[in-house]
């Protein structure tokens, strides 16, 4: 059976050009059988997971994860979305649109949870993909969430410079210097971003308890700090302006935009939720996943949800909403204020406690997705490699770490931004469709065609209804056409859940009211993927492009040898999976 995997003589693919110019011939047929290759939650656990050689410490509890929770998504970006999103759509009901962003982030943290009370493993959305939908959706899923995390926080870094700047009252501009000949957007050098990229990434290869410890010091001053912000505003702030414009011409009220900008502006602030997910990677080090994993993603989401809810109504006290900086809302507001321009340097310092909690946090998720990448062979097996005095990923996080480093050194802050978001949103949108086809799908045992069918059904209807939303214009048939949308959706989902039963219940932790509330999840997804701007899909596209070529030419021909040699064998699927249901 093994000689089907090997080529000329038992060589590898890659072991000479000429072999493997003739394993490109077969590239067909080994995409057709690699690309769909589900593993189990057994392989996952045991055989995969013995790829990294030493294992990773469970040295981590709920707490810790609650602080890494918050310290991951608490970042700057709060200061910055808050007053565009109030400013240009939402006015004072900002608050709402928060609260609603965080009913979205809560319910993928539940689909998040799931996965990782049943699969504790480093991998987080990679993982929990390819056990579902198999090999190559998870590659696609995998490789644009490591893009995503290294450009934000190439990005973040840079931003960590500016707003170090103002809390010590430095311009930004002396402590970058431009390089003539370089394109403009690539010749700003910021070396301060680079030292701080740098100085995280010794931290997490170090130790991941300590990167928790510190990650923990630095989450509860920014959390301080946050409060401090709070109460400043509540007291010095007024009531009044939540529903009275500077100008009388500008739409007044609490909802000066209407329902529409309520959501345009959910679907901005959404982003500064991001972040919990790369809790997810840390399974593998909880002491007790499923006592610890629930307690600190859903905490971690539901304690953030509070804070920016807060922060949105603190400053839409301290000023009429046209009156908001769109760009820095709060330091903005205390600096037109007579005697108050102290707080500015306060919020200065407040964010860039904020950017490297966030950082830190970031950068713990991104080496873990990295290293089980490698342990799937779909990446270098380098990778995957764990290092036996840290107990760490050294190898995934000083690589990303680098590369992070060079991308903050050269690139400019909105050229970064304006590249990041959908392929978050997208993975998250995967995770909640994989959760309800664990639920109702067991492979070798149920017929997968129903759920699939609903799923897709589910997600067209979806983005109809997003479609009209943000295109159609303002009238009657907008309405009856978004109202059949909805309609057909709840019907869709009530048939689904009436006609087709669980294949699975989890044991110790699932989502509540299945299939509903992934559904939710789903729509909201898709309905915050379009409020995003063309650049953001050309991104995805282009780099998603570029991930299909990588699988095609290098991944699919790793797998399919690591296949062969017995590292990756998941061919006696339904014994695997009986095993892994008695093991749950």
């Amino acid at each position: 059976m093994e000689a089907q995997y090997r080529n000329h003589d038992g060589d590898t693919s890659f072991s000479s050009l000429r072999v493997y110019l003739n394993s490109l011939s077969d590239t067909p047929s080994r995409f057709s059988r690699r690309a769909v290759s589900v593993s189990t939650s057994y392989d996952e656990m045991s055989r995969v997971r013995a790829v990294s050689g030493e294992q990773m410490r469970r040295t981590l509890r709920w707490y810790d994860l609650i602080g890494l929770g918050i310290g991951g998504m608490i970042g700057a970006g709060v200061f910055v979305t808050t007053g565009r999103a109030s400013r240009l759509y939402a006015g004072p009901s900002i608050v709402v649109s928060y609260a609603i962003a965080g009913l979205c982030a809560l319910l993928s943290a539940f689909c998040y949870t799931e996965f990782a009370v049943h699969l504790p493993v480093a991998g987080g959305a990679f993982s929990y993909i390819r056990i579902t939908f198999g090999e190559f959706p998870a590659f696609i899923t995998g490789a644009n969430l490591i893009m995503d995390y290294v450009l934000s926080n190439a990005a973040v870094s840079r931003g960590f410079t500016a707003y170090l700047g103002s809390a010590f009252g430095i311009s930004t501009s002396e402590w970058r210097f431009i390089v003539s000949g370089l394109p403009n957007g690539f010749n700003e050098i910021d070396p301060i971003a680079v030292i701080v990229v740098l100085a995280v990434t010794f931290v997490i290869c170090y130790s991941t308890r300590e990167s928790s410890k510190v990650n923990m010091v630095l989450t509860t001053l920014h959390i301080a700090f946050i409060v401090f912000v709070i109460v400043m505003g509540f007291s010095k702030g007024d009531v009044k302006n939540l529903t009275r414009p500077d100008n009388p011409e500008n739409p007044s009220g609490f909802f000066p935009f209407g329902v529409s900008g309520v959501f345009n502006g959910a679907a901005m602030v959404y982003l500064s939720y991001i972040g919990y997910d790369a809790v997810s990677t840390m399974a593998e080090e909880v002491k007790d996943p499923v006592k610890d994993i629930p307690m600190g993603i859903s905490g971690s989401v539901a304690i953030v949800i509070v804070l920016y809810c807060l922060m949105a109504i603190s400053m839409s006290m301290l000023l009429p909403y046209d009156l908001i900086d769109a760009e820095a809302p709060y330091s903005a507001a205390f600096s037109k204020s007579e005697g108050w321009e102290w707080v500015t340097r306060v919020v200065g310092i407040g964010a860039s406690f904020g950017i490297l909690t966030s950082l830190i946090v970031a950068m713990l998720g991104q080496a873990r997705y990295m290293c089980v990448i490698g342990r799937s062979r779909v990446v270098p097996i380098w990778f995957a490699k764990v290092h036996p005095k840290t107990s760490t990923p050294v190898n995934a996080s000083a690589f990303l770490g680098i590369f992070t480093a060079v991308l903050a050194l050269f690139t400019d802050l909105n050229v970064l931004l304006n590249l990041v978001s959908i392929g978050t949103l997208f993975v998250f949108y995967m995770v909640a469709n994989a959760v309800i086809f664990r639920r109702y799908v067991t492979v070798g045992y149920t017929e997968p065609w129903p759920t699939l069918s609903f799923l897709c059904l589910f997600s067209i209807t979806s983005i109809l209804f997003t479609l009209v939303w943000q295109l159609a214009p303002s009238g009657p048939p907008k309405w009856f056409i978004l109202g059949a949308s909805t309609v057909t959706a709840i019907a869709i989902v009530q048939i689904f859940h009436c006609v087709v039963p669980q294949a699975r219940i989890p044991e110790f932790w699932g989502v509540p009211l299945m299939p509903w509330t992934p559904c939710v999840s789903i729509f909201l997804n898709i309905f915050l993927l379009g409020s995003l701007d063309a650049p953001s899909y050309i991104r995805f596209g282009f780099f998603s492009g570029l991930v299909v070529l990588v699988y095609v030419f290098y991944s699919v021909h790793a797998s399919y040898d690591a296949e062969g040699d017995g590292s990756l064998d998941f061919k006696d699927v339904e014994s695997l999976e009986r095993i892994n249901r008695v093991l749950s």
